[in-house]
């Protein structure tokens, strides 16, 4: 079988490409085999980022649009909010990118984050790697847009991309989200509404080099996607930003990243939420739990 999967792979077959996800994402037997047979895959990887509402669904459509028709072939991975409870999602974008998912060039895959922190899913290191092996030009990971938990974007992305709109609150509110840290290009997306220009010109200010620890201003797009208003000047800005991006340093900083949640997730993997909730519900039982002594037999 995982024969058969990474040759259809190699010659991008779509069928193949969306077993092979759904394998890596159950944790089929072979999957850590199959995964180091991939071939080393070239395309850049675009995270799209930032607090709900911002429109990031439909900033994606229209950056899709904007590569198509240049004629790249373009994979996204959309990874949705899971409930804590019983780990389901809704998947909306499979509903909000419907007019793609038939497209030669396009392939789209909704994930959820099955409980994980950081606003991406548990494999989505392995899913980018299974795409990038599939011989797309560009990818795009769009996020759940979680907030001061959205970092993990910048281990995996090679361009970050924060979306914001004046209305989620002003530039400073912005600053403590922690987005300032992550972000490689900021986008002020529905930037056509009242006081738009202002949150940008504000935005500008404080991303400045004089004001910001970075060496170079990093780029403010104003965007409406609905229109698709900007959203080639974004596009231009991510490829200028992932060919500057590939010196050695940046690339051997997100290979670090990458290599040390892969490692902790092997580390932890003998380790099952439902047991550890199995447990608790005993000693509950019992009155006396305490947190601190009960996780000490994992140490």
């Amino acid at each position: 079988m995982w024969q058969q999967l990474l040759t259809g792979i190699q010659e991008q077959d779509q069928r193949a490409l969306a077993r092979s996800i759904s394998c890596v994402e159950n944790e089929v037997a072979g999957y850590e085999d199959f995964l180091s047979q991939l071939s080393v895959g070239h395309a850049a990887v675009t995270g799209i980022t930032g607090p709900p509402g911002a429109g990031k669904s439909t900033l994606v459509d229209a950056l899709i649009a904007e590569w198509v028709s240049k004629g790249k072939k373009v994979g996204v991975l959309c990874v949705d909010p899971s409930s804590p409870f019983n780990l389901g999602a809704v998947l909306g974008d499979r509903i909000r990118m419907s007019e793609w998912y038939n497209h030669p060039h396009v392939f789209i895959r909704s994930l959820a984050t099955r409980g994980a922190l950081g606003g991406l899913h548990p494999h989505i290191i392995d899913i980018t790697a299974v795409m990038q092996a599939a011989g797309f030009d560009h990818i795009i990971v769009e996020t759940v847009g979680v907030g001061q938990s959205e970092i993990e974007i910048a281990g995996l992305a090679d361009t970050t991309v924060v979306v914001v709109v004046h209305e989620a609150g002003d530039e400073v509110q912005t600053m403590k989200a922690g987005l300032m840290e992550i972000a490689d290009i900021f986008v002020v997306n529905k930037s056509d509404r009242p006081e738009a220009d202002l949150f940008v010109k504000n935005l500008r200010m404080m991303l400045a080099p004089a004001f910001h620890h970075s060496k170079t201003e990093i780029p403010v797009v104003k965007t409406v996607a609905t229109t698709k208003a900007g959203v080639q000047e974004l596009a231009n800005a991510i490829e200028q930003q992932q060919a500057d991006g590939q010196q050695s340093d940046r690339k051997a900083w997100l290979l670090t990243e990458r290599a040390y949640q892969l490692i902790q997730r092997h580390r932890m993997s003998d380790i099952s939420k439902s047991h550890i909730k199995d447990l608790i519900e005993n000693n509950l039982a019992k009155g006396n739990f305490n947190l601190f002594t009960f996780i000490q037999q994992y140490f």
